[in-house]
């Protein structure tokens, strides 16, 4: 799965407000958190973050907004995770670990969640799960095998975003999803697809409590549509106490969590819109964690007395798609041009304040199968750049549009950097400033010649990467990229449990795709923890989003 473009770095990149007090920052924001004692009586156990905004559905299967994935985190557990490890570079910092074991089952490292214990396939087409018995949801409901044949089915019949997990595994029929106990489910595919497993610790494979689902939605509503937008049916360690969206959201701790109570007994979730005043805010410890920071912010952040900054690799990307399907950019030396006339490193140290690092590959480079010996576009080249153009038959340049959303100051100072750039190769970039609720339809819609996109792949696997962005038939494929050798094979990958061949053939796809370049490859960006001190426990995910089970605070 991933992630809507707009909702990375910041819903809004206003200007940083120097000298401004924690006071005055929070005074600035109607309804504010104006101190951490207003927050709550046990200042031990409570964890107060500012946020962009509050969640919107609590459905998984519509929403991916920022509130709703530390929802969806917080109210629900999934089959299995990955095993946490201690991040390289930062010894503060924990992170799944995602690398290829091909000596364990479906060569990951994994432990059971709601799954005490599995069977796979060595070919990947059957996997067996046995759950741990006497879980219960916040609704007092037991787990059992028929919740998870109910989430699936969901998934199947409104073929939203669990439809397209279905469909990522080749999951096509409600019968390939067994009961077998009451305790026992398998998943049994009609071919071997290598994701079966791996697809499964994804956040947005959450197992719901079907009885109360049911329940709640009776013959009207025999998916609980319109209960599970306000209200949560999972076993995860959180529930939901109060949500006003636009507002806050509280969220409390369940005393009966299979995985012990978390430290955290409540985590009051504050929309505060302005980043600027998320920074102050945390920075005069009215709250604990800042999400989704300006570069600046973090750097300046780093050297403020009680505050603590992580920063690491991630899996976002940051890139501008160009459109295959509208000239110049149907041609390949064009869009290869546009590459090498791309100012990186200077995006990287002045917009991102070095808190990002070169995309050098078409898919995240934490990622097993990554290889970045077909990146040659690293070093500035407008020489080259205009012989590209001129052999492509664009000697003397052309006009082009490049829209950016206009709640991401990131792109739009990128944006005037590159306008630069070009106007040297004669090529007149014009910039399209498009308002932040109709960004997402602008880069769905392939309408536009060049567009930028932020976003992260939320499987750690180079054959969901891949067909994700580069097949030509994928709803992601938003810059009309067509190759018949690439998908060949993506779509040979799907089908074989043989994780060599798969990668190599993902390494192919690789070089043919940073060869034809159907993007303008921009930076990868480091996902940052603004926090407290004080605040421990931070753990990265591939999905980019805090769990706030993880933390804990100590003195």
């Amino acid at each position: 799965m991933t992630t809507s473009t707009g909702n990375r770095w910041s819903l809004d990149r206003r200007t940083f407000l120097k000298g401004t007090t924690a006071a005055a920052a929070a005074a600035a924001v109607p309804g504010a958190i104006a101190g951490r004692d207003a927050l709550a009586q046990d200042r031990a156990t409570t964890l107060a973050i500012a946020a962009p905004a509050t969640p919107q559905s609590l459905d998984s299967e519509y929403d991916v907004s920022l509130g709703t994935f530390e929802t969806v985190a917080a109210c629900y557990d999934s089959l299995v995770e990955f095993e946490k490890i201690t991040d390289p570079g930062d010894p503060d910092a924990l992170r799944e670990d995602i690398k290829d074991y091909p000596d364990r089952p479906g060569r990951v490292n994994m432990k059971g969640k709601l799954a005490e214990s599995w069977e796979v396939d060595p070919n990947s087409q059957w996997v067996r799960f046995k759950l741990r018995e006497g879980v219960t949801s916040n609704w007092g409901n037991e787990l059992t095998a028929e919740d998870v044949v109910w989430t699936w089915h969901r998934k199947l019949e409104l073929g939203a975003i669990g439809g397209f997990f279905a469909n990522t595994i080749s999951l096509k029929r409600k019968e390939q999803i067994k009961a077998e106990d009451k305790y026992v489910v398998s998943f049994n595919l009609d071919h071997p697809n290598p994701l079966l497993l791996k697809l499964q610790p994804n956040l947005y494979n959450p197992i719901y409590d079907s009885t109360q689902c049911q329940a709640a939605g009776g013959s009207d509503d025999p998916w609980a549509k319109e209960f599970l937008k306000n209200e949560t049916a999972g076993f995860g360690p959180y529930v939901v106490e109060q949500l006003t969206r636009g507002a806050q959201a509280v969220y409390k701790a369940r005393d009966d969590y299979y995985g012990g109570k978390p430290a955290m007994e409540t985590v009051i979730l504050r929309e505060v819109p302005t980043s600027a005043n998320r920074a102050q805010l945390l920075q005069g410890g009215a709250v604990d964690i800042a999400q989704y920071l300006q570069p600046l912010e973090l750097v300046q952040l780093a050297n403020a007395p009680g505050v603590g900054v992580d920063t690491i690799p991630a899996t976002f990307m940051l890139w501008i798609e160009l459109n295959a399907k509208i000239e110049p950019f149907d041609s390949i030396d064009v869009r290869r041009a546009m590459n090498f006339a791309f100012p990186q490193e200077q995006v990287i140290s002045t917009v991102f304040q070095n808190l990002a690092s070169p995309l050098t590959g078409c898919m995240p480079d934490i990622y097993p199968g990554f290889n970045s010996a077909y990146w040659e576009y690293g070093t500035q080249d407008l020489d080259h750049a205009r012989e590209l153009l001129k052999g492509a038959g664009y000697g003397d340049g052309f006009e082009t549009v490049l829209g950016y959303n206009a709640a991401d100051a990131t792109q739009e100072t990128t944006a005037i950097l590159y306008q630069s750039a070009l106007k040297e190769i004669g090529v007149n970039l014009q910039l399209k400033k498009i308002p932040a609720a109709t960004f997402y339809n602008n880069v769905s819609e392939r309408k536009q010649p060049m567009i930028f996109y932020y976003d992260s792949p939320w499987c750690p696997d180079p054959g969901y990467s891949m067909n994700l962005y580069f097949h030509s038939k994928s709803f992601i494929n938003y810059s009309n990229y067509e190759n018949l050798r690439v998908d060949e094979l993506i779509d040979s990958a799907a089908q074989t449990g043989d994780m060599d061949a798969r990668l190599a053939a993902m390494d192919e796809v690789q070089q043919i795709v940073m060869r034809e370049a159907p993007w303008v490859f921009g930076v990868f960006t480091n996902y940052s923890m603004a926090r407290r001190a004080d605040i421990r426990g931070w753990t990265y995910y591939t999905s980019n989003n805090i769990r706030f089970q993880d933390f804990r605070r100590e003195a």
